[in-house]
């Protein structure tokens, strides 16, 4: 809904104004008249973005709060409640604020007569264009419940899988927080006193010693120059990374990589098919599914090479031939789809053949992660290892000067 200022003339003359709500200018217009035949003025009111008002956080909606959502809307609309007062009631008990405050506009806008996916795609910026489209299809097709309960399936999937990544890279993630922390105190606190110590005692320091003296000198007198440098970098690699040759080019890194690069890969696999299948669960025409499949792929190059897709099933191509022209895609996804069409349950192998991805991508990441805790413990060894010694060998020199 959007808030307009009106200054209006009444059936008695008199000049008035005041604040009205509506989906558009006409809309509003037609609100005011009731009570005021002459409209003189209409602007729209802007929204304050003062720090108070700012919402802190990703614009992004929780996976799992929008799988609680849809749940919540495929057991209402089952039970015969109108859209409108369906998305009052849930707004009511959802405690997501970006969600709620949807809600509550999504549902002026409906009791106003206008289509429930305009509405939910005008009232959020967060939503994704796979729940956009998914509403869309139930609604022109009249199974809007049944969309959404395939939704609830999907996000919750979804979350569930990303949460057992997370999961999994929180070991390495503190390992390497705490390897920075160690060497910040022992290049600020540790080598400086050992520096002025062994100086002191005028004793020639061992090389390693002074290898790290050297770096502790480096990083005392250049941190300010470190700290630009590695800001310059990250904004210069963003603006990069944002232009269409630095998306290509990072996202085909990431299908490279060593061992990252094949979970990648599979979990590519896991988002097409799983999105498909909501899709086309919903009544969505292959050819939009794929569309708007392209369009939610985390990888650049994939969603690219889906997008080719559109135009050679428009000239009457079946997906499972446009799939096998990906370069990227696994052979298993590529034959899978060939069979579900032939047998006319493209959905349902979508579906199952998600789930196995899933599966293989949680697998692959279990086995990376297997590799790679004893190469970061053996790092760290090497890591601990040498700070030690430089610690202690000019300690024992100390003694023999002493």
């Amino acid at each position: 809904m959007i808030t307009y200022q009106y200054k209006a003339v009444t059936a008695d003359g008199i000049n008035t104004r005041g604040i009205v709500q509506a989906t558009d200018e006409f809309a509003a217009v037609a609100k005011i008249k009731a009570t005021c035949p002459v409209v003189t003025k209409l602007t729209p009111v802007k929204e304050k973005t003062g720090f108070l008002s700012m919402e802190v956080g990703s614009k992004k909606v929780n996976a799992k709060n929008l799988s609680v959502m849809c749940s919540q809307f495929a057991i209402i609309l089952r039970s015969g409640v109108n859209i409108s007062r369906c998305m009052t009631m849930i707004a009511e008990q959802t405690e997501d604020k970006k969600l709620k405050k949807m809600l509550e506009g999504a549902a002026d806008d409906v009791a106003e007569g206008n289509g429930v996916a305009n509405s939910f795609e005008k009232n959020a910026k967060g939503l994704p264009v796979t729940f956009l489209e998914t509403v869309r299809a139930g609604e022109e097709s009249g199974t809007l419940e049944n969309s959404f309960s395939q939704m609830e399936k999907y996000y919750e999937k979804s979350y569930k899988t990303s949460q057992k990544i997370k999961r999994a890279m929180t070991y390495p993630a503190f390992v390497l927080a705490i390897a920075v922390i160690v060497l910040i105190v022992v290049m600020v606190k540790v080598i400086p006193t050992i520096a002025v110590t062994f100086s002191d005692l005028g004793g020639q320091m061992p090389v390693m010693t002074r290898m790290m003296i050297a770096m502790s000198d480096f990083f005392a007198s250049y941190w300010i120059l470190i700290i630009a440098v590695i800001l310059a970098l990250v904004v210069g690699l963003k603006i990069y990374f944002n232009t269409e040759k630095g998306r290509t080019f990072w996202a085909g890194v990431q299908l490279k990589m060593p061992v990252l690069g094949k979970i990648n890969v599979l979990n590519g696999a896991s988002q097409f098919a799983n999105t498909m299948a909501v899709l086309l669960a919903s009544g969505l025409t292959v050819n939009k599914a794929v569309e708007v499949t392209a369009k939610v792929m985390d990888n650049y190059v994939l969603g690219m090479e889906i997008s080719s897709m559109s135009g050679k099933i428009e000239e009457g191509r079946p997906l499972g031939e446009c799939v096998k022209t990906s370069d990227h895609l696994p052979k298993t996804l590529k034959e899978m789809c060939a069979i579900g069409e032939e047998t006319g349950e493209l959905d349902e192998t979508l579906d199952n053949i998600g789930d196995y991805f899933d599966n293989e991508a949680e697998h692959a990441t279990a086995q990376a992660i297997a590799k790679m805790e004893p190469t970061i413990l053996v790092v760290m060894a090497i890591f601990a290892g040498f700070i030690v010694i430089s610690i202690y060998l000019p300690i024992f020199t100390m003694y023999n000067l002493m």
